[in-house]
């Protein structure tokens, strides 16, 4: 009987981005070699690595300044890819049109899967990969992602996305998550899970990328009527902030503010608020002793229960989760 050849994973690391883009994924997969050739009951043949460099040199520096050698340029494989995964992206190296892409085009339909993590979405887009596909990417990339490529359906909630044999991964950690889910896909939940172990890695990560996002860009707002009003708003978040009571504030009429208010932000005054109200509360949950409660209070959310069911709606984790994984470090040290 024949050994179980080891499946080709290829991973593109791109110039200038992230180490953990790249290092994430492949320590995933080696973790699940690991696991394999220590409990041969478990599955056979595991992965082969293969970093492979998009640009017309063998060696690609990492944002970090670490240089990556790939052993072959993406043009030189000759071999039957298994998964490709396209890590990060560099925006300022790699221009519509790029021979990287077609390459890329050429390749898709000769591989069992393909992925991509962080911005690594934008190569598959220009590949026209995602073409009527749902996709994810880096949180912050999200909306000029959408604008770019209409054709793609954005959702940068969840870590990472399959939508048949097209997988895509959020933020930069999230190559891990993505990584994770292809080795349960291939030898189950078993070998996943104990790879996941070795690295001291949870196989599943509570929530969604929503938690890690800015819910409010408040800089981009300096000359709008809302960066405007944004320090009062901080000051008076315990009060019940009508729309009424914003527009009298700006020496406007509630119709003309509510207009120039969406025009300029994209919201509506109360939601606005609402998110200021969350994004004010996550730093008193990150950096506060306060409980619950005086958080609700001092951000004007209501109770307990009225804070809960706004984090939900807004970042899909609940205050004492959202606090247990990001308060400041300093405070876990000290319990």
């Amino acid at each position: 009987m024949s050994k179980e050849a080891p499946k080709l994973i290829v991973v593109i690391p791109m110039p200038d981005i992230f180490l953990l883009d790249i290092a994430g994924p492949c320590d995933v997969f080696m973790s699940a070699n690991r696991v394999l050739n220590e409990n041969p009951g478990m599955g056979a043949g595991g992965y082969e690595l293969l970093l492979a460099s998009p640009v017309d040199t063998k060696k690609v520096v990492t944002k970090s300044g670490v240089e990556i050698g790939c052993p072959a340029l993406v043009s030189e494989i000759d071999r039957p890819i298994d998964t490709l995964i396209v890590a990060g992206f560099s925006r300022m190296r790699f221009q519509s049109g790029h021979p990287f892409f077609h390459w890329l085009k050429k390749t898709y339909p000769k591989v069992r899967r393909i992925g991509s993590v962080c911005i690594g979405t934008i190569a598959l887009a220009e590949a026209g990969i995602l073409d009527g596909k749902n996709a994810t990417t880096h949180w912050e990339f999200s909306q000029e992602f959408q604008y770019r490529y209409p054709a793609i359906k954005v959702d940068t909630n969840p870590f990472y996305t399959r939508d048949g044999n097209v997988y895509t991964s959020g933020g930069v950690s999230s190559g891990i998550d993505l990584a994770l889910a292809l080795v349960e896909e291939d030898y189950g939940r078993e070998v996943a899970l104990s790879a996941a172990r070795k690295l001291v890695l949870p196989l599943k990560r509570p929530g969604f990328q929503s938690q890690f996002s800015t819910l409010l860009q408040v800089h981009s707002l300096e000359n709008s009527i809302a960066g405007r009003l944004h320090p009062w708003l901080i000051r008076h978040l315990a009060e019940a902030l009508s729309v009424e009571q914003l527009a009298e504030r700006c020496n406007m009429s509630v119709r003309n503010f509510n207009r120039v208010f969406q025009k300029e932000t994209g919201l509506t005054p109360a939601k606005f608020v609402e998110k200021l109200r969350i994004e004010v509360a996550r730093k008193y949950l990150e950096d506060s002793d306060l409980t619950m409660d005086q958080i609700a209070e001092k951000c004007g959310l209501g109770g307990l229960v009225s804070m809960r069911r706004t984090f939900m709606r807004h970042i899909d984790i609940s205050p004492s989760d959202y606090r247990r994984s990001f308060r400041t470090s300093l405070h876990t040290l000290e319990i």
